[in-house]
């Protein structure tokens, strides 16, 4: 039996379930199945990596080839229709496509120069009534059409670092209640409060709250409208396991390091506000040592940051004067100022 290859190809922009229902399609029917993904600036600032991956992460057995090049013409006039022809031959680079899917107008002509069954798949969205178009208005709205990898990716996650008593947690809170999302809590004060015996914590203990905080943050990131405000996060837990033990534990290292990629904003709070003593801190003097060492950190590792200073109401501010001007996956190096105030 000759093997059933069956080709669908798209922007992906974002990869929803209508796409997906072609892909599924695709898959209950073929052997094998490739999908190509056009690079598409004009379009969405998401870059095709990151779309390429959604497909490679939700579906494994599938090929994806990266159409970096692919013309950006649309429309239905024959010289558009041929180029697109010739571009997908060309990547296909011999391979035999038995079955072409799609739910556009195209599938005639393209199937025809693959010489392919034109596979038609709900042409008239009546099963998943949604589109690209639609979604990227607000992936908030239509978050149900999304699969959580894929609204994931969509999320600013926006962590809010400093010594202790310097307003995170107010700002991270008054933040998610401005901008109608929800907030990430530190897990490590909640953490600390059930576990502390004379006020310390084990090696083992601070890398639960690593990975129990960054659980958590998980399930909020699929939760978040547009944005996730982070109270904290490992690069603080790291911090304080060498302020216990002067030492780190190998995964709490590691997770430390990861936050580097993990954030796509970064504020620091500065020490210039009153220092408030509570049963969780050590005092003020330690409040400015601890502010040194992880601004140091940030600069060692190469993490872009905001510096917020003034009242709380000035440092919220701030981070909204950045958000007006924040465009995911954009590339906005003139943002980044050290001092923001």
């Amino acid at each position: 039996m000759a093997l059933k290859r069956g080709l669908t190809l798209g922007k992906y922009a974002p990869l929803h379930t209508g796409h997906q229902f072609v892909i599924d399609t695709a898959i209950s029917e073929m052997d094998e199945v490739i999908a190509m993904i056009y690079d598409c600036p004009e379009v969405t600032p998401t870059p095709l990596t990151i779309r390429a991956n959604w497909l490679r992460t939700i579906y494994p057995n599938i090929q994806v080839i990266e159409a970096w090049d692919g013309p950006t013409e649309t429309g239905n006039t024959p010289e558009i229709k041929k180029k697109h022809e010739d571009y997908i031959l060309k990547k296909l680079e011999a391979r035999k496509i038995t079955h072409f899917y799609c739910s556009e107008f195209y599938g005639e002509h393209v199937s025809q120069a693959l010489d392919a069954v034109n596979r038609l798949v709900d042409c008239e969205r009546q099963k998943i009534p949604i589109s690209g178009t639609i979604i990227r208005e607000n992936p908030y709205k239509y978050r149900s059409y999304l699969h959580p990898i894929v609204y994931r990716g969509l999320i600013t996650n926006v962590v809010v670092l400093g010594a202790p008593s310097t307003g995170k947690t107010t700002i991270a809170s008054k933040l998610a209640e401005d901008f109608q999302t929800v907030w990430m809590p530190e897990y490590g004060r909640e953490y600390w409060e059930q576990h502390q015996i004379n006020r310390r914590l084990s090696l083992s203990q601070l890398v639960e709250i690593a990975t129990g905080h960054l659980e958590r943050e998980e399930i909020l990131l699929c939760q978040s409208n547009k944005y996730l405000f982070t109270d904290t996060n490992a690069l603080t837990t790291y911090h304080f396991s060498l302020y216990y033990h002067n030492a780190a534990a190998p995964e709490l290292v590691q997770l430390a390091q990861e936050t580097a990629s993990r954030y796509d904003l970064v504020f620091l709070c500065n020490t210039d506000i009153p220092y408030e003593d509570t049963t969780d801190r050590s005092g003020e003097a330690n409040r400015n040592i601890f502010q040194k060492q992880i601004e140091s950190d940030l600069i060692i590792r190469k993490i872009p940051f905001f510096r917020l200073q003034g009242n709380l109401e000035k440092r919220i501010q701030s981070v909204k004067s950045v958000l007006a001007q924040y465009q995911k996956y954009r590339n906005m190096i003139d943002l980044f100022s050290p001092n923001i105030s």
